[in-house]
């Protein structure tokens, strides 16, 4: 009988080692090798057996849209691309009482009234997910509970699932809780959250339920586990948000099914999540016209245009590296308009410490943000205020030069919308340099229109009255920068 050997797998990555070491060498993580059974005998080859033909179709024929099972909750409906498809599997993760549970709760409830959910947790007693829906008000739905953690005994339980009496939803909260008895590893490990997610997915497909898995995550705010887990699954959603604030954002950044990166804006209260039916007024409430450092930029979340608010404050920093932090935007990409800043329009910025932050929590990815982050620098060292009633998009290049972005006209009446009357957006075209700084009307004329090419051209905006100055805004704060009377 050969000896059974030990290995150290690593939680993080899933990385294999011979011996325990305290950092892996994959993935660079302290402390996260933890011990397991490695198998008897290598795995055999095929062998001279041999299996079935395969049989190949081409790509034109007639293949029906797969139904779909439309909670009701329509912010959740739009991030899952119209509601779920009956045998798709999605993964939800988010930090620990962000209200990921909270949320599914609410969906099973929901789709209660047309369907049978099943809600299954690894986590909480029954009477503890009963008390919840006591304080949610959903005590009248019909929704089965249970407390389990055994993936055998949940798949003998949902053998009829999609038949008559079988559930057609079943929440698993959360996978990390689950074990296969054939597996000598503990619970959460990397071989039981793989194989248990397996054979879940594989029991949602043949009896055909819509299948919805709840992850923990890491410090980083990445789903704990392997990165395999990710790849088995239809869907990936993140439920991000500080629980500081009240909003809370669902966003997809993987779905086999519907539209990637869409977001969906809730609202905790004390009856749980609200929909945000329009999250753009609620990024933009309590903000104060008349202060400098401050723009709105018109984004693109997904198939969704968002209006949110940039702040940012400069002042002289004591120390010998200045600092820069941020929230909501990449670091690297402020470091970039900050040098782009200094090196083709003159702005003195070396020597101040720079804060930015996008209002709401909200976290934005897209290089349309560039012109909406550089206008709110340049107010603020200015101390100028950007017009008010004005919304900013547009990508900067490493020469100045101010891009094109896309679905601008969604943008725009976005921002219509809301009351905004101005728009600071890229020109046309940057070879036709006698159109930059005009102003133009949209069709409807109801939004005045101020075409920039160049990053130059927007501190024109920003220079105040001769009344008011000595002398450029920009040459005043250069003065100051670098010591110059």
């Amino acid at each position: 009988m050969a000896r059974k050997t030990v290995t150290y797998v690593c939680q993080e990555c899933g990385a294999v080692a011979p011996k325990w070491s305290g950092r892996c060498e994959g993935c660079g993580a302290w402390n996260t090798l933890v011990e397991e059974q490695a198998p008897e005998s290598a795995p055999k080859g095929l062998g001279s057996k041999k299996g079935r033909k395969i049989e190949f179709q081409g790509l034109k024929g007639e293949t029906p849209h797969a139904p779909r099972q439309v909670t009701g909750i329509k912010e959740f409906d739009r991030v899952t691309g119209g509601g779920m498809v009956a045998g798709s599997t999605l993964l939800v993760g988010g930090d620990p009482g962000i209200g990921k549970s909270t949320l599914l709760l609410q969906v099973a409830s929901a789709l209660s009234k047309t369907l049978t959910p099943v809600y299954i947790s690894g986590e909480e007693a029954v009477d503890q997910l009963r008390l919840r829906a006591d304080r949610l008000g959903l005590t009248d739905a019909d929704v089965g509970l249970a407390a389990a953690t055994s993936v055998r005994d949940i798949a003998a339980s949902l053998g009829n699932a999609g038949g008559p009496g079988g559930p057609d939803l079943v929440v698993i909260d959360s996978i990390q809780t689950m074990f296969v008895d054939s597996l000598e590893s503990a619970p959460g490990t990397v071989a039981q959250v793989r194989t248990s997610a397996q054979e879940l997915i594989r029991l949602a497909k043949r009896q055909g339920f819509a299948l919805i898995l709840v992850g923990h995550v890491t410090k980083d705010g990445q789903i704990a586990g392997p990165r395999v887990l990710e790849h088995m699954v239809d869907t990936v959603l993140y439920f991000e948000g500080d629980r500081s604030h009240q909003f809370r954002i669902l966003r997809a950044v993987k779905n086999r099914y519907g539209p990637t990166d869409e977001i969906g804006v809730f609202e905790m209260t004390g009856a749980g999540l609200a929909e945000v039916a329009n999250p753009s007024a609620l990024f933009l409430a309590g903000r104060d016209d008349d202060v400098s450092g401050a723009s709105v930029f018109a984004g693109i979340e997904g198939t969704r245009p968002v209006l949110v608010e940039i702040q940012s404050l400069t002042a002289p920093s004591a120390l010998g590296t200045p600092r820069r932090a941020v929230v909501g935007w990449d670091t690297g990409r402020l470091a970039m308009i900050l040098a782009v800043l200094e090196s083709r329009s003159s702005l003195a910025l070396a020597g101040l410490d720079v804060y930015l932050n996008i209002v709401g929590g909200l976290k934005i990815g897209e290089p349309a943000a560039d012109l909406a982050v550089a206008a709110a620098l340049i107010s603020s060292v200015s101390g100028v205020p950007v017009p008010p009633e004005t919304v900013v998009f547009g990508e900067i290049g490493l020469s100045g030069e101010v891009r094109a972005v896309s679905r601008v006209d969604a943008r725009l009446k976005e921002a219509a919308k809301l009351g905004f009357s101005r728009a600071i957006i890229p020109g046309q075209s940057r070879a036709q340099g006698n159109n930059r700084g005009n102003n133009k009307k949209t069709p409807e004329g109801t939004m005045e229109i101020t075409e920039i090419s160049r990053l130059e051209d927007l501190l024109v905006l920003f220079a105040k009255p001769d009344s008011q100055r000595a002398g450029p805004p920009v040459a005043a704060a250069n003065a100051r920068g670098r010591g110059h009377g």
